[in-house]
């Protein structure tokens, strides 16, 4: 990889609760390119989410960012200035949420909305940036663009609004999108469309996409890499195609193996889908040892005593696990 675009080197987050301060991510480093595609998959709870809210510098208490650093296109933004940072967000760099209905302000027609990136970041009149702000939904295939930026969000249906928070996120033409669990909340046949609609986009403009997911699946077939997150730390990280055939934390052979199965084997019955016993633990109960230990099925004594190192592989890859051999 050349320079890269985006690079999160050490990254610590801090939660602080009743005067108790926990780890809740830790040692996170990855680096994405230009145009790339990354992907960053785990359940509920692993730390993706809050990830991705340092990066955008929208941490609040009782959040709090430590050590680490966030370098964009070679700047150092981990201690920018909250000015510093609304100037880069939507020019430099944009967020698409899991639930567009929170996202928008429920007050303001969807087409304001998107006309007031233009106006803050690029200072174009009004009238110029409602003009853009239509071209902008006809360009996320939103029917009667004309008629539909007078509409409210509570007027659009769930895929509707998730394409404004596309024409919103890319209106700047930013160099990277954070995509934050972006089809969480809708139907099978629009999920697909969503992610090929942010794909060619992006695809079009450049833009690198940072993909925040709980499916695997999808992610690595929009992604060339692929890091998996568990309880605040990466466990694995490699390119896509490597992910499925070779996992090798077993943490990420469960997510692949509790994906469904098509074609001969799924018919004979011989492919059964399989779950990852337990729950993602608390911030503030993380086990010692390898935080995957208790669910583990090759846990062993070094497994409960010692956090894993990380052991490099092929492509830049990465594996925290005692028996990843």
């Amino acid at each position: 990889m050349n320079a890269p675009l985006l690079e999160v080197d050490d990254l610590h987050i801090a939660l602080r609760s009743d005067g108790v301060t926990f780890n809740a991510v830790e040692n996170v480093s990855f680096k994405i390119g230009r145009g790339e595609a990354f992907g960053l998959v785990g359940e509920s709870g692993c730390g993706k989410s809050i990830t991705a809210l340092a990066i955008m510098g929208l941490l609040r208490q009782p959040l709090s960012l430590g050590a680490g650093r966030i370098v964009l296109d070679g700047q150092e933004i981990q201690d920018a200035s909250p000015a510093e940072m609304r100037q880069l967000r939507g020019s430099r760099i944009a967020m698409i949420f899991q639930e567009p209905m929170t996202a928008l302000n429920p007050l303001s027609p969807v087409g304001r909305q998107i006309a007031e990136m233009f106006v803050l970041h690029q200072n174009a009149s009004w009238s110029e940036a409602m003009d853009r702000a239509e071209d902008a939904l006809r360009q996320v295939r939103v029917p009667s663009p004309e008629r539909r930026i007078k509409d409210y969000p509570h007027q659009l249906s769930g895929g509707m609004r998730q394409r404004v928070m596309i024409a919103i996120a890319l209106a700047c033409g930013p160099d990277l999108l954070v995509a934050d669990e972006p089809t969480t909340a809708l139907d099978v046949t629009v999920q697909a469309e969503i992610i090929d609609l942010m794909a060619e986009l992006c695809a079009a403009k450049g833009t690198a996409i940072l993909m925040i997911s709980h499916d695997l699946g999808l992610v690595a077939n929009m992604c060339r890499r692929v890091a998996v997150m568990y309880a605040g730390r990466i466990v694995e990280s490699q390119v896509a195609e490597a992910i499925f055939a070779t996992p090798r934390h077993p943490y990420t052979q469960g997510l692949v193996d509790s994906l469904p199965r098509l074609g001969e084997r799924a018919k004979r019955g011989q492919q059964r889908l399989r779950e990852i016993s337990g729950v993602v633990p608390s911030i503030a109960a993380y086990p010692s040892g390898c935080r995957f230990n208790p669910r583990c099925p090759s846990a062993s004594d070094i497994c409960r005593e010692t956090a894993p190192g990380v052991t490099a592989l092929a492509a830049d890859g990465l594996v925290r696990c005692h028996h990843h051999g």
